[in-house]
């Protein structure tokens, strides 16, 4: 496994690696690696002849009063769950390094950021297009692997991918969790015992939800009020936002038409906040299927 600390370090390592027309799956993340990122690191070494990983703190999508520094780190730790995985390229550059002046171009997508957490984090998702840009022509991979935790992350990736012609086919990967449901994030760390039993309630809400879906009758307003009463029983729990959209546009349902007469893909995106640590977590359901369709 090489590790590349600069740009250049980066572009010999792939010269190396990936020539001769060799497929390189590739898997960004900020770090502090657990096993929802290991499985996309193991997705992609399978299916690609060079597997990279990047490991970077991204300021651009952090916010003001946003947990930048607190944000964890373990470089040794991670390099170990790379090397496990069989991934041959780390880039793990500096912020020095990925901007060594203030960078004056940005990419910014539109509409799949108007709503979930492009509305409560205005400028997040103009600092991950922007960073993500970056990493794709440096290591212009074949295939680049996101985990649908952050589903609009997801589409927001697809959409700039789409909208500026990169030859990059993303990958779509199921979210990972714990044996109680709570989905894997690098945050869970900051959750105290309490909260860490009460975050179970956002998994717990999506799981209802498949079955509350079935009623007869049920809106997309009444689903939501159904969700929210659920995870309002975790007295710690403070709801940042409950969404019901199409997928992957991210667009607007009607709030009070039966479900069972949408045909398409919905998303039930949650976002909590528990002491100081925001949790978020998601579920998509063809509504197509709900009791058979009508």
């Amino acid at each position: 496994m090489i590790v590349c600390r600069t740009i250049q370090e980066l572009k010999s390592a792939l010269g190396e690696r990936a020539s001769d027309g060799k497929s390189l799956g590739f898997v960004p993340t900020m770090g502090y690696l657990h096993e929802g990122h290991a499985s996309l690191l193991r997705k992609a070494r399978e299916e690609n002849d060079v597997a990279a990983l990047s490991i970077f703190v991204n300021p651009l999508q952090f916010g003001p009063k946003e947990d930048l520094d607190r944000y964890p780190r373990d470089e040794e730790r991670d390099l170990a769950i790379a090397a496990e995985c069989g991934v041959d390229v780390v880039f793990l550059p500096t912020v020095q390094e990925m901007y060594p002046g203030r960078p004056l171009t940005k990419v910014i997508v539109d509409e799949v950021t108007d709503r979930m957490c492009g509305a409560s984090r205005p400028g997040h998702f103009d600092g991950v297009g922007t960073v993500v840009s970056k990493l794709f022509h440096l290591l212009k991979p074949s295939r680049a692997y996101f985990g649908m935790k952050d589903a609009q992350q997801v589409a927001v990736i697809e959409q700039m991918v789409h909208d500026l012609n990169f030859d990059i086919e993303i990958v779509r990967c199921e979210t990972v969790r714990e044996p109680d449901g709570l989905a894997l994030s690098s945050r869970n760390v900051y959750l105290s015992a309490e909260h860490r039993s009460q975050a179970v309630r956002l998994s717990q809400a999506l799981n209802l939800a498949k079955e509350w879906l079935e009623e007869p009758g049920m809106t997309a307003s009444g689903l939501k009020q159904r969700v929210e009463s659920h995870i309002r029983e975790a007295d710690q729990a403070i709801i940042d936002y409950v969404e019901l959209l199409a997928y992957p546009e991210l667009s607007l349902i009607d709030e009070e038409a039966r479900l069972s007469s949408y045909n398409g893909t919905v998303i039930l995106a949650l976002a909590v906040k528990f002491g100081t640590t925001r949790l978020i977590d998601n579920r998509l359901f063809e509504t197509s299927k709900i009791g058979g369709g009508e």
